[in-house]
C-alpha cells in the first residue's frame, strides 16, 4: 500500500475518430492493468483529439464553411459521458482494478450538449467516474472551439497512500489552481499536455518542488501520418502541418524536484515506474505548501465548486 505502480500512456489519437480512439485506449489500460498498474494516465484531449487544425487553417476566420464543417465533425467526435460512452473504460478499470485519467473532449449535457470542453476524466479502480474537470480556460487558438469550464472538477481522490489530482496543460501554471488542489492534500500531481517537450519540461520539476510532490507529466503524440483520410478538408490542414505536431516529452518527477523519468519523446507506448509515498512525507519535513509552510491567517483561497449551467429548473 506504500507503493502505486503508475503507466503513462503516450499514444497518438485515432484523430476526431471517437471510436478507434477509445479503442486504443481501452488497449493501453488493458495493458497497464496487465502490468499490474494501479494507475494511467493519457494525456489532454485525447478522446477524439487535440484541435491542431485551428492553427493550420486560419480557424479565426469569422462564418467559414470550412470550420463550421471541422467543428460540427468534431462535436461528433466528441464524448458525451451521459450516454455512457466511457462505460467500457470503467469497466477495464474495474476489471484490473486500475484508476484512469484520461484527457477528453466533452459535450456537456447540462450545457445544451452543442458545445465543447476539454476535460479531464477520473475513474477509480472501483470503475467509477469520480470527477470531470472541464479546463478552467482554453488557451490562444482553443478558445475558438472549446468553452470555459467551472470548479466542479476541482477533486482529489484517495489511491493507496497517495491524495491524485489532476490539471490540463496551462492549467499547471496557474497558481490558483494548483493551490486548490495542493490545499485538499494532493501529493499525486497529474499534468496533461497535448504533446510537446517545451512545455513539460520546465513546469513538471517547477510543480514537483513546489509542493514536495510526484508529478506525472502525460502527453499525447501527433504525426502527420495520423491524420485520417476521411478528416473533413483533410488536403487543407495538411497543406501547412509539420511532419510532427506533438512529439510526447511525458515525463516524472519526485517530490524533491529532481527527474525519476526524463521527457520521453517519439516514441509511443507506456512509460511504467513504481513511486513510493514515504518520499513525499520525508520532502514534506522541511516545507509543506499548505501544511507547516502556510498562514492561512494572511492568505486564504476560496473556490468555487459549483457546476455552471444557464438554467436552475424548479418544477411544481
Amino acid at each position: 500500500m506504500n507503493t502505486l505502480k503508475v503507466a503513462l500512456a503516450q499514444i497518438s489519437p485515432v484523430w476526431l475518430n471517437k471510436t478507434k480512439t477509445l479503442d486504443k485506449v481501452k488497449a493501453s489500460v488493458t495493458e497497464a492493468g496487465e502490468q499490474g498498474c494501479g494507475l494511467v494516465v493519457f494525456g489532454e484531449g485525447l478522446v477524439p483529439g487535440y484541435p491542431f487544425w485551428l492553427s493550420l487553417t486560419n480557424g479565426a476566420e469569422f462564418n467559414s464553411s470550412v470550420q463550421k464543417e471541422i467543428h460540427a465533425h468534431y462535436v461528433r467526435n466528441a464524448v458525451q459521458i451521459e450516454a455512457g460512452e466511457l462505460q467500457e473504460v470503467c469497466d477495464l478499470a474495474r476489471q484490473y482494478n486500475i484508476a484512469v485519467y484520461l484527457g477528453i473532449i466533452e459535450r456537456g449535457k447540462n450545457r445544451g450538449g452543442h458545445s465543447l470542453y476539454c476535460s479531464l476524466v477520473y475513474i477509480s479502480e472501483k470503475g467509477e467516474i469520480q470527477s470531470v474537470h472541464r479546463k478552467l480556460q482554453p488557451t490562444y487558438e482553443e478558445r475558438l472551439t472549446w468553452s470555459p469550464g467551472d470548479g466542479n472538477g476541482l477533486r482529489v481522490h484517495t489511491l493507496n497512500q497517495f491524495c491524485v489530482g489532476g490539471l490540463n496543460c496551462w492549467e499547471n501554471w496557474m497558481p490558483l489552481a494548483r493551490t486548490a488542489l495542493y490545499g485538499q492534500g494532493e501529493n499525486l500531481h497529474v499534468a496533461v499536455w497535448p504533446g510537446s517537450d517545451r512545455n513539460t519540461i520546465d513546469i513538471t520539476r517547477f510543480m514537483a518542488k513546489e509542493s514536495r510532490s510526484f508529478v506525472l507529466s502525460v502527453s499525447g503524440l501527433m504525426r502527420i501520418e495520423d491524420f485520417p483520410t476521411d478528416t473533413p478538408h483533410l488536403e487543407k490542414i495538411i497543406q501547412n502541418s509539420p511532419e510532427v505536431l506533438a512529439n510526447g516529452g511525458s515525463c516524472i518527477a519526485g517530490p524533491d524536484g529532481e527527474w525519476i523519468i526524463e521527457p520521453v519523446t517519439g516514441k509511443e507506448g507506456l512509460i511504467i515506474e513504481t513511486l513510493d509515498f514515504n518520499r513525499v512525507l520525508e520532502e514534506r519535513q522541511n516545507f509543506d505548501v499548505s501544511g507547516h509552510y502556510s498562514r492561512p491567517d494572511v492568505t486564504r483561497l476560496t473556490v468555487n465548486r459549483e457546476r455552471q449551467s444557464i438554467l436552475d429548473m424548479k418544477d411544481e
